[in-house]
């Protein structure tokens, strides 16, 4: 016989004590179209209850076969962010660190590929006792064990997990399938949110809210119920399309939450809240609804009192007649963090690399100029225009990755007068491979191991007395970053000397050391290097004393935040904003 305990009961309490305390999940799903938004839904729901007191991370399920997201096309896929501990991923990711603050690692991200790869594996090694391994239920068990061991090694209270895809199609039914599971053993400790949209037919004129409809229907048919739907649409959400899609997806009216179009994704936090989403969810699990800081609102608020035009030198923008901005969005982040720290308005335009062979003209109206990383030889001879027009004409330039390599390929060819210098990724056979390939990466490639083998996450690099150097430390990162250099593996950490600080890679090709002694003779200077312990340093820095005029082989983009933006990045505004 059961018997019910009141609430004042001693056992009552230690029961819902040890339900808090047990770590929540959260399943963000996406209905409708592609693009919908579901990873800033997730990082702004992840933000919110942060910012209720909470230790929140977010996870990120890709639905393809790929094992990571590395050898993914750019103008297909969008950016590759690559995390802390060298993991390529999705550029979901991004926007977690972003709008959480902090470091997601390798944990929080996982694909198809990486699942039945695993899963495989084990069965290799008799891991599953010479059973029968099936797609059901054995993938959705690896999925399930992932995902908590992501709440367990980041010791979270929640974890947003956001699965890729849309409701409906068949490569992310079994993420779906694990989700249900999960729920079905803890349904107080799993929630489910649909992001979806509603669009407005110009001929029409109207909401419309059945494809939201159709897709809360499948996610029924994956066995699983929304607990909320977002509602993503240019316009905000009226009381009658709100109690529509109450009654078609069988949930109250206030588990319907509007999201409009916004001029800033980070001020998609605010509007959510706006409509209570954290305090629902909040005592949905029947947790404590703290004090909120407001933190988030005065950074995503900034005064802005100046304006600059940024120029991006790139080609993973066009496909088709659309252009892709997502190919280089953490660039795009960074460099609206530092302007907004600065109190600028940033105007950002693509430049097509390839138009710039013909012309620098177009650069003409610019007051900062980027060329970003990338790889192929296509549009390179655009960019080494591009940055011999900023070096000549003083205009404020930040090469990054292979923007910082084809700023050593220019210097080489016009002020060291090394005739056809260039990078062996480009040219093979140049008499002057300023930038070439180390032995370990040549031997990879002479096996074809394209996947994961690039020099990939955070290294350090020591700092020589320079214009970068008083960026770091105007930024408060050398002090930051000291403290965390113990914390690297050795062969990250390298040997250091002096001052370091820790950037993140993505990269094969190096500055040749043959050429640092002449290239720095003619007025380059490179400020920063990594060394290994076998001696061997691999240039970081460089810069033109006296201009402003720099690069780094690190992607800074991927550690700049809100409130703490880049100081490369910083740099390249402040001298725009002279400009």
């Amino acid at each position: 016989m059961f018997r019910l305990l009141k609430p004042q009961h001693k056992t009552f309490k230690l029961a819902v004590f040890l339900s808090s305390m047990r770590t929540k999940y959260i399943f963000v799903v996406g209905g409708v179209i592609s693009g919908v938004g579901k990873g800033v839904a997730t990082a702004s729901l992840a933000r919110i209850l942060k910012d209720y007191g909470y230790k929140v991370t977010c996870m990120k399920i890709d639905p393809y076969i790929n094992i990571d997201a590395g050898t993914m096309n750019p103008t297909e896929h969008g950016e590759v962010f690559v995390t802390e501990d060298g993991d390529e991923t999705d550029q979901d990711i991004g926007n977690y660190e972003r709008f959480l603050g902090e470091n997601i690692l390798s944990v929080n991200y996982m694909t198809t590929g990486r699942v039945y790869l695993s899963v495989i594996e084990r069965e290799r090694r008799l891991e599953y006792d010479g059973k029968c391994v099936e797609v059901v239920p054995h993938i959705p068990f690896e999925v399930i064990e992932r995902i908590k061991k992501c709440g367990t090694v980041t010791q979270s209270e929640f974890v947003v997990v956001e699965v890729g895809g849309t409701v409906g199609e068949y490569q992310n039914v079994l993420f779906l399938e694990a989700a249900r599971r999960m729920h079905l053993d803890n349904p107080t400790d799993v929630a489910f949110i649909l992001v979806s949209y509603l669009p407005v037919p110009k001929n029409i004129g109207e909401m419309k809210t059945k494809p939201t409809q159709y897709a809360a229907i499948s996610m029924n048919s994956a066995g699983i119920q929304p607990d909320f739907v977002i509602c993503r649409s240019e316009q905000a959400l009226d009381e009658v399309r709100r109690t529509k899609i109450a009654v078609s997806c069988n949930i109250h009216a206030d588990q319907v939450i509007s999201a409009p179009d916004v001029e800033s994704i980070y001020k998609v936090p605010l509007e959510l809240e706006s409509e209570g989403l954290g305090k629902k969810m909040l005592k949905k699990f029947g947790m404590d609804v703290k004090k909120r800081t407001t933190q988030w609102e005065k950074l995503v608020t900034p005064v802005l009192t100046s304006e600059a035009r940024i120029g991006i030198v790139g080609k993973y923008f066009d496909v088709g007649d659309y252009i892709l901005r997502d190919s280089y969005l953490s660039v795009i982040e960074a460099i609206k963090h530092a302007a907004w720290s600065l109190g600028v308005k940033p105007t950002i335009d693509w430049i097509d690399a390839q138009q710039i062979e013909k012309s620098t003209k177009p650069l003409e109206q610019y007051d900062g100029i980027i060329v970003p990383g990338g790889f192929g030889a296509r549009g390179v001879e655009g960019k080494i225009k591009a940055i011999q027009f900023c070096r000549e004409k003083n205009v404020p330039y930040l090469g990054l990755c292979y923007g910082m390599q084809l700023a050593i390929v220019e210097f080489a060819r016009h002020v060291c007068k090394l005739q056809g210098a260039n990078t062996m990724e480009i040219d093979s056979k140049t008499a002057y491979p300023v930038i070439s390939m180390q032995t370990a990466q040549q031997d990879v490639m002479a096996q074809r191991k394209y996947g994961g083998t690039m020099r990939l996450g955070a290294y350090a690099a020591n700092l020589k007395p320079s214009r970068i150097f008083d960026l770091y430390k105007k930024s408060s990162r050398l002090k930051e970053d000291k403290a965390q250099l113990s914390q690297l593996e050795e062969w990250r950490r390298g040997k250091i000397v002096g001052d370091a600080i820790i950037e993140r890679h993505r990269h094969r090709y190096e500055v040749n050391p043959v050429y640092i002694a002449q290239l720095e003779k003619n007025g380059l200077l490179f400020s920063g290097y990594h060394e290994r312990a076998d001696g061997t340093k691999l240039m970081e820095f460089v810069e033109i004393p006296g201009k402003p005029f720099f690069g780094t082989q690190a992607h800074p983009e991927f550690k700049s935040r809100v409130e703490k933006p880049s100081p490369l990045f910083v740099g390249l505004m402040e001298a725009a904003k002279k400009r």
